[in-house]
């Protein structure tokens, strides 16, 4: 079986805990192989957000070393890895406060796919999607992909649908 490159419109991609481990050692190293795959097309975009006090050149450091430590050897290529760097951007964010919000407002594009990568606890899902909303980042467009577990049980699972569900609706939601 042939495997297909199916390349994906151009796309702004922000990480929520970003610097934490899942990221590290999963979607990071993932992003980077979908990038070698061609599937990141134009303009695309990563913009890692998390409570660390990083510049857009430590997070890049930190993403390389991500892709140095979980990507096979015969899968490194400095140029690419260079190339998909190039592609990365860090906003220091408060997910429960007013820092770093409007930052990120500010890198938002008009006119992309905003998706919205919630690689955090999920008491903090209600939180980060309240900001989004009140910040108007997120739009009629934007996708949010949230971790599980969902909730510690049905009932918490079930709140924590109905605060995502304020600011999203149920297509949007992955």
């Amino acid at each position: 079986m042939v495997s297909r490159v199916i390349p994906v419109d151009v796309f702004d991609l922000v990480i929520f805990g970003a610097t934490g481990d899942l990221a590290r050692r999963k979607i990071l190293p993932g992003l980077y192989r979908r990038y070698l795959a061609g599937q990141m097309v134009g303009e695309s975009r990563i913009i890692g957000a998390a409570r660390a006090d990083l510049t857009d050149e430590g997070f890049r450091a930190q993403v390389r070393e991500a892709i140095t430590e979980f990507v096979p050897k015969d899968r490194q290529d400095k140029a690419a890895i260079d190339g998909f760097l190039d592609r990365i951007a860090y906003v220091p964010i408060d997910a429960t406060g007013t820092g770093g919000w409007e930052l990120l407002k500010s890198l938002m594009r008009e006119n992309v796919v905003r998706a919205f990568y919630f690689s955090v606890a999920p008491s903090l899902f209600g939180d980060i999607a309240q900001r989004l909303s009140e910040h108007q980042i997120a739009d009629a467009w934007s996708r949010i992909v949230v971790e599980k577990p969902f909730g510690r049980d049905l009932a918490s699972a079930k709140a924590l649908n109905e605060v995502l569900a304020r600011h999203f609706n149920e297509t949007q939601i992955y």
